[in-house]
């Protein structure tokens, strides 16, 4: 797209997102409000319906899709230019959840015409809301040790197993699941990835409470399930090659960036206040900020920036190809980050940050700790932080196993 059609396409855009970008979607998010597909979990907000209805008909929850598909085919610089409107009025992610962001671009990869048909359209339009059977009891940051079996059966497999810390299982309408279909050979090369509704008989979650009192985890049990054959994703005992895309899909934060991260982790640990003024909100001497505080202050303001900028670059590097392992330095330094900036927030608040609930407490100083107590698991879901260090060990930086 050259210059001139550049300019018009932003003038368009610009000019449609007033118009049809309403008020409360220009707003920070609230908890309730995000849309991540399906009709088991609605927004609490109007609003944010019609903002999806708005966008998925210009194709633009899935902007760099093909039209076919339910995107607008958009290319890099075109893609970059609705980005940067969407971020000029702070707008809301019209859509958000692991179909747009791990499953869609993944099937985009490696599904045949048939499953792309299939889910693609109904995965921008938010129809269909997804979960990921990736971790079992078992089988954690060792994922290759999976144990769930998925026995050949001429046209259809009938799996067994169990997973866990399936995210919002109990909201989903379809998982995309790693099985062991070969036991005899080295456990990479016997897993493949299946697809199947939440609704198949043999299907059954159960809601894992966190010590934060919330319960976004699930464990999901399979028995005797039943999966076509052509809900095969790849060829047969391939899975951990799709698999491992599709956690790059995940860990390369571009979605969150898309949105400048408003329903992301640095958006939900965000305090109202800047954390500069939060410090002086809670000093005794509101006019100054210790001088050992002012310095985390600083490196913490700093830390953010060149993430942002880093992923930023990472976008227009790869916005029109698959991301790649140097996707493991976003979920690294992301998952630190979050917790760090929490710690922060605690020792700005002092005793004040450890409130779990009481008049004694606002509002947010009980979020933050129940936030803060959530956070200790951001280095762990998503793939731990030493494997994330083995992977650019070996992948980014090349050095012997």
């Amino acid at each position: 797209m050259g210059s001139h059609n550049l300019q018009v396409f932003r003038a368009d855009t610009r000019e449609w997102l007033d118009v049809n970008c309403p008020a409360s979607m220009r707003l920070r998010m609230v908890e309730g409000e995000e849309v991540n597909g399906g009709s088991k979990r609605r927004s609490t907000n109007l609003d944010a319906h019609q903002w999806l209805s708005a966008m998925a008909e210009k194709g633009w929850t899935v902007p760099t899709w093909p039209v076919e598909y339910g995107g607008a085919g958009l290319g890099k610089e075109a893609f970059m230019v609705l980005m940067d409107e969407l971020q000029r009025i702070n707008a809301r992610p019209p859509l958000g959840g692991m179909g747009v962001s791990m499953i869609g671009p993944t099937l985009l990869e490696y599904g045949s015409d048939e499953q792309k048909r299939q889910h693609l359209p109904a995965i921008a339009r938010g129809e269909l809301a997804w979960c990921q059977g990736y971790s079992e009891p078992g089988a954690g940051s060792d994922l290759a040790s999976l144990q769930t079996f998925a026995e050949d059966k001429g046209d259809y497999f009938v799996i067994n197993g169990t997973k866990i810390w399936t995210s919002g299982a109990h909201y989903a309408d379809w998982m995309f699941c790693l099985v062991r279909t070969n036991r005899k050979v080295p456990k990479h090369e016997g897993i493949s990835f299946v697809l199947f509704s939440m609704d198949s008989p043999g299907v059954t979650t159960k809601p894992i409470e966190l010590l934060n009192g919330k319960s976004p985890f699930c464990q999901t049990f399979l028995d005797d399930l039943r999966v076509p054959k052509n809900n095969l994703v790849g060829k047969l005992n391939q899975g951990w090659t799709v698999g491992k895309r599709l956690l790059q899909h995940e860990r390369s934060g571009l979605a969150a960036l898309a949105s400048a991260d408003k329903i992301g982790p640095l958006e939900r640990i965000k305090p109202a206040l800047t954390l500069c003024n939060l410090a002086r909100k809670y000093a005794e001497d509101q006019a100054t900020i210790e001088p050992s505080l002012r310095k985390y202050l600083i490196e913490n303001e700093m830390l953010k920036k060149s993430f942002f900028l880093t992923q930023q670059r990472a976008m227009e590097e790869t916005v029109s190809s698959a991301p790649g392992a140097a996707t493991s330095i976003f979920k690294y330094v992301e998952a630190n980050y979050v917790k760090e900036q929490l710690e922060l927030q605690l020792r700005i608040r002092g005793t004040q940050g450890l409130g779990w609930e009481g008049a004694s407490f606002d509002d947010e100083e009980i979020s933050m700790c129940r936030l803060w107590l959530e956070a200790k698991s951001i280095s762990i879901a998503g793939g731990s932080n030493e494997i994330q260090l083995n992977i650019i060990a070996k992948r980014v930086l090349g050095l012997p196993d």
